[in-house]
């Protein structure tokens, strides 16, 4: 059983590995993106590409335009990439004309997305999480001089996307050694980014649990660990590797999804400590990741199952994958390497034992055989190609 699948922001990479996926499978793949020509809507398994209003921007005129291309391309489901579209299509499931939107209600995802309210039910749930000061108002910034701050801190709005006064506004995670770079970054929030959360940093690599869970059952699971970052101090994975699932760690992942009441793919951000081995939870992303076509090439096909499963095909429990496979993601890496060249480990926020400048273009050359690229295949070039366009037009 095939659909017309609409996959939203063709300029994430996480769209091009889901069109790749589905577009395998046998489905007839349309993208939509706020670009003309998106890195997803270049790939050959891409029936059709248009351009779309921001979802940041005019909710309204976002939902209008996928609505329109619902109907001109008769699709049957609807795959939102971004946080922001989630948050703009799941309310308006029921202008969509019945399209299955493989994602629970609008209420639950705002739930999640909810750093705050997350860590807080993984404290309650027994999962390990940084020590943290809430900011809950502008105005608490007053009671900071007394609070018993430790820094380096991780500045983190509650939200990554809220609400503005002109649309949706997105807040980035920043970096704090002290308490005149707190106040700084303090005063370029602004009042829809709060409550805001001082967040112990946690220095060790990173550790993603991917789950797919649909109707209580964990469809798939994967693990991979974060090799480079881009920011440097800790963002997207530009090169990480499949490790073995912690058995652990996915039983406490679904534990906690389950009390969240979360259905579909998510993923179980974790910081594992240098110092003592324990992980800690970040965040939850509860929709598709950057890194997703590592998990893919390894032999877990979350987008397939997900659309199978949300057609009600039943797909086998997928429990096993390829280990040690490295995936990279090219002109990411190349940005991260050019930021280890061009700034100071200040600027960089970068923490105690991070390798030194040549260390790291040391690391960037002996990756160049050992990993496989998420955006170029041979079968499929035009992505990296204007990818490639894209990045020396940015430069």
């Amino acid at each position: 059983m095939s659909v017309p699948i609409l996959v939203t922001d063709g300029e994430q990479r996480a769209a091009l590995a889901v069109v790749r996926s589905l577009g395998r499978a046998g489905h007839a793949v349309f993208v939509c993106s706020t670009r003309r020509r998106s890195l997803a809507g270049a790939s050959r398994y891409c029936s059709g590409e248009e351009l779309v209003p921001d979802a940041l921007g005019d909710e309204g005129d976002y939902i209008a335009a996928v609505k329109r291309l619902v109907g001109k391309w008769g699709i049957g489901l609807v795959l939102p990439v971004s946080e922001a579209s989630l948050l703009a299509l799941l309310p308006a499931r029921a202008q969509l004309d019945g399209v299955r939107i493989p994602f629970p209600s609008a209420d639950l995802f705002q739930r999640i997305c909810n750093k705050a309210f997350v860590l807080s039910e993984a404290r309650a749930a027994g999962i390990r999480v940084p020590d943290e000061h809430r900011l809950e108002t502008p105005e608490d910034r007053a009671n900071l001089a007394t609070a018993a701050l430790h820094f380096p801190l991780v500045l983190k709005p509650a939200r990554s996307v809220s609400n503005g006064n002109n649309g949706r506004v997105k807040w980035p995670v920043t970096h704090v050694r002290d308490w005149s770079s707190l106040q700084v970054a303090l005063d370029h929030l602004g009042r829809t980014a709060y409550p805001v959360l001082l967040q112990q940093r946690i220095v060790g690599p990173g550790i993603g649990v991917f789950l797919l869970v649909w109707q209580g059952e964990v469809v798939a699971r994967f693990a991979h660990r974060r090799l480079r970052e881009k920011p440097v101090s800790g963002g997207v994975s530009v090169l990480s590797q499949s490790i073995p699932p912690d058995d652990h760690l996915v039983a406490l992942s679904h534990a906690l999804l389950q009390r969240l009441g979360w259905e579909g793919v998510a993923m179980c951000e974790y910081k594992l400590a240098a110092a003592t081995a324990t992980p800690y939870l970040m965040e939850i992303n509860a929709r598709f990741w950057g890194s997703l076509q590592l998990a893919i090439d390894a032999g877990v096909d979350f987008p397939a199952l997900l659309v199978s499963a949300a057609l009600g095909q039943h797909p086998e429990p997928v429990r096993t994958y390829r280990i040690g496979l490295k995936s990279r993601w090219w002109w990411g890496d190349v940005d991260h390497l050019l930021a280890r060249l061009r700034r100071s480990r200040d600027e960089l926020a970068l923490p105690p034992g991070a390798p030194g400048r040549w260390r790291a273009i040391a690391d960037f050359l002996t990756s160049w055989g050992s990993a496989r690229s998420d955006v170029l295949r041979l079968d499929d070039g035009m992505p990296f190609v204007r990818e490639t366009l894209d990045w020396i037009r940015g430069r």
